[in-house]
């Protein structure tokens, strides 16, 4: 068995205003890993990725994500996990005043890196593994959304994530675009053994690329292990 990147035990997930919105929550995503989240709009998928990325406390149960306890992170360590972890929004939050490179930067220089060689190598290395390493100098609004998507993938892998999340990266894709990215994903999950949580609403695409399911549903969270839809 591969080591366990996510364990939650008896967790509730609560939305912000402290509604309680999926109870006795039981999870387990081993490394390496890719895993499909679904559920209807307000099933709780979005609350149960803030509650692994600590955008939402953990109030009741036990977590554990890329080695640290939810239960008891402070200020200071929510920065510290999310290093491990790399995420993907469906509306990206990329810099529309700052080209790709720049993107990479400010990342990086957030994140505590100081070295400009180190950081030029690794930002070459990550627009590489995306297919990206011609645009490195164009604007976010000079990319396809593909593109777009791409480049927000790489910003999520710049610190070698442990886990990546990546909630409806394909929303907006045509067909052939959505595919391209979520191959790419998972080319990632199985060369750099990095844990994948991939939520989408797009059943096309699990069809396609059949992998584990965790479903969001009254309440629960199911796990279907390798159900076709």
């Amino acid at each position: 068995m591969q080591e366990l990147v996510v364990k939650l035990d008896q967790a509730a997930v609560f939305q912000q205003d402290r509604e309680c919105v999926l109870h006795e929550v039981n999870l387990e995503v081993e490394a390496g890993s890719f895993n499909y989240l679904i559920g209807r709009t307000g099933s709780g998928k979005s609350s149960l990725l803030k509650t692994l990325y600590a955008a939402l406390p953990l109030l009741k149960g036990t977590g554990q994500v890329a080695g640290f306890n939810l239960s008891s992170l402070d200020r200071k360590s929510i920065p510290l996990l999310r290093r491990k972890l790399g995420i993907v929004f469906q509306d990206l939050n990329l810099l529309s005043d700052r080209n790709a490179e720049a993107n990479l930067q400010f990342v990086l220089k957030a994140t505590g890196w100081k070295s400009k060689k180190k950081m030029t190598a690794r930002i070459a290395e990550v627009l590489e593994s995306v297919r990206l390493s011609e645009h490195i100098h164009k604007m976010p609004h000079e990319l396809s959304g593909g593109e777009r998507q791409r480049l927000a993938i790489a910003r999520a892998l710049l610190n070698q994530p442990t886990l990546l999340i990546a909630d409806e990266p394909t929303g907006n894709l045509d067909p052939d675009t959505a595919d391209s990215i979520v191959e790419l994903i998972r080319d990632v999950s199985s060369q750099n053994n990095t844990a994948v949580i991939f939520a989408t609403h797009d059943y096309r695409i699990i069809q396609r690329f059949p992998s584990r399911i965790i479903r969001c549903s009254r309440g629960r969270v199911i796990d279907e292990e390798n159900f076709v839809v």
